[in-house]
């Protein structure tokens, strides 16, 4: 399994250069199903046309693993950035391109028995979205 993370850590350092930073990237081994894990994705780039950002990653997947390796994917997830439990990923682990495993937790509702967070990073959230938003003025001036 170690390889295959690895793999898909390239994945997406590849996928962030080209489209934009991700708010998460990670491998779900839900208790439900046995053997076959799902790629959760959040960033500000997939929001603007999730269709074509699924597309898109589902085909950077495709070229780059083995027909094996393909088959541990069950589906790829799109995770909208307002979720709340985005926030709780991101609040229990903050990870960059890296890989931090976590077993026996609870994530989105579901029991989760391992998951391979490559990144949880709430600051490209936050980056994107107050780009274009100047700062205010007078904050914390007592008038």
């Amino acid at each position: 399994m170690k390889k295959f993370v690895e793999k898909l850590k390239q994945k997406e350092i590849e996928i962030s250069q080209e489209k934009g930073d991700f708010a998460l990237f990670a491998l779900f081994l839900r208790g439900d199903i046995q053997d076959k894990w799902d790629l959760l994705v959040a960033a500000p780039w997939i929001e603007k046309d999730k269709p074509r950002a699924l597309k898109y990653i589902a085909s950077i997947i495709q070229k780059s693993f083995m027909p094996d390796e393909l088959l541990k994917i069950a589906r790829i997830v799109i995770i909208d950035l307002n979720n709340p439990a985005l926030r709780t990923i991101h609040q229990a682990v903050n990870v960059e391109h890296g890989s931090v495993n976590v077993v026996n937790c609870n994530f989105f509702g579901l029991n989760i028995k391992n998951a391979y967070l490559i990144t949880s990073s709430k600051k490209h959230i936050t980056t994107q979205s107050t780009r274009s938003s100047p700062p205010p003025n007078g904050v914390g001036s007592g008038g």
